[in-house]
């Protein structure tokens, strides 16, 4: 085997979601297991170079992984012929800019979302690296979740028949930041910094239900600011001005109808943080991020309405575990895996800018629906 390095400069590791999930989970797992083996004699190592602003957070975390490349000067790392990669996990409100940048240097670029503030800004985005001839490439984490792999594995194989509804829950209490520290940074709840948990989920929301059920044609939202004001990391309070909490309702090409709740003012009553329940004609299944269960239609019970006398049923043990069949890895390895793969190999891959971009437009008009009060129709983006 002879090994291929591909050097990736990742700008954001410093945050949770880069830190944990990119650099420790996806990118150092890959080292960790010896490469990405292509499968023609060929092995990808990944170099990290770890960018950012904060010099002594950089240094803390290459020593901590045994790493010699960071840098808090973007445009000298782009301006490296060697980089082949760059990769954003920054908070939103810069994220346009440095991409901007990497597209012009000719790098290809793997970036978390949202893409942009808005969908003129992500379909720019979109034409310039199309213009630029570089590969590129949008995080879709949930699509490679176990419980969403098993779910698509079901809507492949005809489980539900005709499918009429999904109904999703996601979400959970964070913390004010008074008495308990808040598990999210403060910026999410700050409008005026990219916050919001529309602009936040709703990008999610979209490539899940067009992946797995079909292209969101109308979206009607609610939306508020449940906790006005919270305590931020240095304890100071400040004015909640972002949204959060949004409830939504999708219609889908073909004729479903998705409601998805979204909040971080709400305390947990499921099996898991996130569940989708999927009805049709056909059957039903329950899935979260790690398992999904189903109902047939020829073992449905008849449960009769009685609020007169206690419920005899316990009815969710009448649904029965989709087993495993696979071993899954980490869900934003597994896209980075592909997306390299991508990158080295010309292999195909469709979760790009342009989809990025269609999940900013979600936002922006599940946004614009809350704010007057109607629900809007959702155009097909292209180029």
């Amino acid at each position: 085997m002879t090994r291929r390095t591909v050097r990736i400069a990742m700008n954001g590791v410093t945050g949770r979601m880069g830190y944990r999930q990119h650099l420790v989970r996806s990118i150092l797992a890959l080292r960790e297991q010896g490469g990405l083996d292509l499968g023609n004699g060929e092995t990808l190592w990944p170099e990290p170079v770890l960018v950012g602003r904060r010099e002594p957070a950089l240094r803390a975390l290459a020593e901590r992984h045994g790493l010699t490349e960071w840098s808090t000067d973007l445009d000298a790392v782009l301006a490296d012929d060697s980089i082949d990669v760059y990769f954003d996990a920054q908070v939103t409100s810069a994220r346009v800019d440095a991409l901007t940048r990497a597209i012009a240097a000719g790098k290809h670029v793997y970036t978390e979302k949202p893409t942009a503030g808005d969908l003129a800004g992500a379909l720019e985005l979109a034409r310039l690296a199309e213009a630029k001839g570089i590969r590129h490439g949008v995080v879709q984490d949930k699509l490679f979740l176990p419980g969403l792999l098993k779910l698509k594995r079901l809507v492949d194989g005809g489980f539900f028949g005709e499918i009429l509804s999904v109904r999703g829950e996601f979400g959970y209490w964070v913390f004010e930041g008074d008495w308990q520290d808040a598990q999210r940074p403060s910026w999410n709840y700050r409008a005026e910094d990219g916050g919001g948990i529309v602009v936040d989920m709703f990008p999610h929301w979209e490539y899940v239900l067009h992946e797995l059920f079909g292209r969101v044609t109308s979206v009607t939202a609610t939306v508020a600011t449940h906790v006005p004001r919270r305590w931020d990391e240095q304890g100071k309070p400040y004015e909640a001005t972002a949204d959060d909490a949004a409830y939504g309702i999708f219609r889908l090409e073909g004729g479903a109808i998705a409601q998805i709740n979204s909040s971080w003012t709400v305390r947990v009553n499921r099996d898991e943080l996130v569940e989708f329940q999927v009805d049709g004609t056909e059957g039903s299944a329950v899935a979260g991020l790690r398992n999904c269960r189903v109902q047939h239609r020829s073992a449905t019970p008849k449960p009769v309405w009685n609020p007169d006398v206690p419920a005899t049923e316990a009815f969710r043990d009448q649904w029965q575990e989709v087993p495993d069949n696979a071993e899954f890895d980490n869900g934003f390895k597994a896209q980075w895996e592909l997306f390299l793969r991508h990158v080295v190999l010309d292999e195909p891959y469709h979760w790009d800018l342009l989809a990025g971009a269609r999940g900013v437009q979600l936002a922006e008009l599940g946004l614009k629906s809350a704010a007057e009060g109607r629900r809007l129709d959702v155009p097909e983006v292209t180029l």
